[in-house]
């Protein structure tokens, strides 16, 4: 009786140990599951003859739209054949990127000068010029981060509001703009933008990674908000990509396998719209943060307070070699 019982609860534990390992496994390597259902899926399902526009709506509005992930997005959306507001604080950038799209592409463009540093005062502009416009997408893209990992007392206060006006009440305000007409029209989908840097508490970036634990929280909270009316939220979680935001980099600058350029990352991303709600959008990425998941939070904050230590010295460097030439 006493071997029975021994052999159960054996038994158990290992059921136990399997379907705990399952669920992590699901849990954190969730973006490249998916990326490999989406690739599989069409060879299962009935082709869905539908555009982007047909299916979401004609306009795609996105922020931070003349640099980077942004940039790109908004080329791969046209690409698809959607109509694109571009959303920046730059003119000429805006003027520049309005008129590459259209003449590569047979879409219509608009563009909105906004500086979202500025908070409250800019979105009753950007409310008024979308009002009559059949948006269907919204990409919040728009980021901010620090010139460079330092300490907080080292940040200037103007960059410290700088970082939350555009990294979190942007987020929140251009959603709350879209929101009511894909709840009518009961269509649309929202990509918010967020960050590796969720993950866990990041010292010498200590304010940015900490709006991207909003953006994540915010993104994944609205989902539940929205599914009602068949409007669809995706939380897009980056980890390393050549883009301008990371030039205090020479190592990240580089790129490599795990570090892509922005195109390749983008179009990958842009691949997962409508087939995940929350995806890091690239397959090296997905692995990086399910194994990242595996090692405890302490640790990895010990790992990202070393890393921006190393990033730190790298950019003053950049800074002595400029000053010698």
């Amino acid at each position: 009786m006493e071997f029975l019982l021994r052999t159960i609860f054996d038994y158990g534990l290992t059921l136990i140990g399997f379907w705990a390992l399952f669920c992590w496994s699901i849990d954190n390597f969730r973006s490249v599951i998916q990326i490999i259902k989406s690739i599989l899926m069409p060879y299962f399902q009935p082709y869905e003859n539908k555009t982007l526009a047909e299916k979401y709506g004609k306009w795609a509005v996105i922020t931070g739209s003349t640099d980077g992930i942004g940039r790109e997005y908004a080329k791969e959306l046209a690409a698809q054949g959607m109509n694109i507001v571009l959303v920046s604080r730059t003119e000429s950038k805006l003027v520049e990127v309005a008129k590459d799209i259209e003449s590569t592409y047979s879409v219509k463009t608009k563009y909105i000068i906004a500086d979202f540093g500025n908070g409250k005062e800019i979105y009753d502009d950007i409310r008024q010029q979308l009002h009559l416009l059949d948006v269907g997408i919204l990409v919040n893209n728009v980021g901010r981060m620090y010139d460079f990992p330092d300490e907080l007392d080292n940040i200037s206060e103007n960059l410290l509001w700088q970082i939350i006006n555009i990294n979190v009440a942007a987020v929140t305000m251009m959603s709350r703009i879209i929101i009511p007409q894909m709840k009518v029209n009961k269509r649309g989908i929202i990509v918010n933008i967020s960050s590796g840097s969720e993950l866990q508490p990041v010292p010498l970036m200590t304010v940015y990674a900490s709006t991207k634990v909003y953006v994540k929280n915010f993104t994944l909270a609205l989902s539940k908000e929205l599914e009602g009316y068949n409007v669809q939220v995706q939380l897009v979680t980056p980890l390393f990509v050549q883009t301008k935001m990371n030039n205090y980099s020479t190592t990240v600058m580089k790129g490599n396998i795990l570090v892509p350029d922005v195109k390749s990352y983008t179009k990958s991303a842009v691949f997962t719209l409508g087939r995940s709600f929350k995806t890091t959008g690239y397959w090296s990425h997905g692995l990086q943060y399910g194994t990242m998941k595996l090692i405890p939070e302490y640790i990895r904050t010990l790992f990202s307070f070393s890393m921006n230590k190393k990033f730190r010295q790298e950019y003053y460097n950049q800074q002595k070699n400029a000053a010698v030439e």
